[in-house]
């Protein structure tokens, strides 16, 4: 830690690396850090003295310039300097609890005499939100698939799905699973859901996770690409779909700072491309009368709104769903607009966004 430290504050990059610093000293105290010597305590403490408020904007944000007058343009320098502080905070530990094996009053009377605190999130009727963050992994109520790690906008998101009992239903980017796994327990492990991946890996870490769910209505499907022959094999027969698309993850900076950095104007457009091709193949698969949710963890209208006004617009067929209706349906006492707008200075959770679209009858 002391060589990253000293590595941190050489060259040019300094002035931004000192950023990177005050996280580090925000999260936790200069004494916790083992193996500093005595220049560097002197010097973490001088640093962590210096007024922020005089730093460039951009700085005082731990954004990329790019990023961050995106923000300004968009919502203000207030609105914007508030989300980039929300997100240079750590995120919560959220659980979901699977409906199929217990409930959430059981859950909580458990972790509490583990001695785990936590308490109930307020959107998701399944999350609990852990009080410090504990390991899990030895639980028995972990170990026997009764809950599993998920924020609470990602259960949102599986949510508003709106899954039925014995429907057909695709998760068209599946993942290592986690809203798979929240869409069969909604299904009461009935009907057929389908885990559409490209990345073999990814399904492979789902398999663990479903034996632990007990889940038997799950058929994790490797494919090639948003084209394959698998996909088309299905088409109009699915009553629900869910494109948790390929994103920035700009959403998820708590989690994962690093991505900002990793992230260019340039890498959104090529995104960009890829989540309309991903939309539209998927909205192929969708019968008459039956759902479509596009779903992203970014909060960049490039990416979410625009994509959605891009499908309508070559898509007629299609008409979207305001977002108070399905959170009304759901019996989730939330109002984000036409669409899902989960943002982390809010609601306390990750950023999400989501778009509901019905193909018309």
């Amino acid at each position: 830690m002391a060589a990253a430290i000293l590595t941190a504050v050489s060259g040019a990059a300094a002035a931004q690396s000192n950023v990177t610093v005050y996280g580090l000293i925000d999260t936790v105290s200069i004494e916790s850090i083992a193996g500093l010597s005595p220049e560097e305590v002197e010097w973490l403490t001088r640093t962590a003295q210096i007024d922020r408020n005089k730093l460039p904007l951009a700085m005082r944000a731990n954004m990329p310039p790019w990023l961050l007058d995106k923000l300004i343009a968009r919502d203000g320098e207030a609105a914007a300097m508030e989300l980039a502080a929300a997100l240079n905070q750590p995120a919560p530990l959220d659980l979901r609890v699977n409906a199929i094996k217990a409930n959430r009053e059981d859950v909580m009377a458990a972790l509490a005499a583990a001695p785990i605190l936590c308490e109930a999130t307020p959107y998701s009727p399944l999350g609990l939100r852990v009080i410090k963050k504990p390991a899990l992994q030895n639980l028995p109520l972990f170990k026997d698939g009764a809950i599993e790690v998920q924020d609470e906008g990602s259960q949102l998101l599986a949510q508003i799905v709106g899954v039925k009992r014995g429907e057909m239903v695709v998760d068209f980017c599946a993942g290592a699973g986690g809203k798979t796994l929240a869409l069969g327990a909604a299904m009461r492990n009935t009907g057929r859901l389908y885990a559409f991946d490209i990345s073999e890996k990814r399904l492979a870490k789902l398999k663990p996770r479903l034996a632990r769910s007990g889940l038997s209505n799950v058929h994790p499907v490797m494919i090639a690409h948003e084209n394959d022959a698998k996909v088309k094999r299905l088409a109009g027969k699915i009553d629900r779909v869910l494109v948790d698309a390929p994103c920035s993850g700009l959403g998820t900076l708590r989690r994962n700072p690093d991505m900002k950095w990793r992230q260019t104007v340039e890498t959104v457009a090529e995104m960009n491309v890829k989540q309309i091709s991903i939309l539209t193949s998927a909205a192929r698969l969708v019968k008459a009368g039956g759902r479509l949710v596009y779903g992203t963890c970014s909060f960049l209208n490039e990416e979410n709104e625009d994509i959605v006004t891009e499908f309508l617009q070559a898509n007629p067929d299609f008409t979207l769903v305001p977002m108070n209706t399905v959170l009304a349906e759901q019996k989730i006492d939330l109002d984000t607009g036409e669409y899902l707008k989960m943002l982390p200075h809010v609601h306390h959770t990750d950023g999400f966004f989501a778009a509901v679209l019905e193909r018309k009858k």
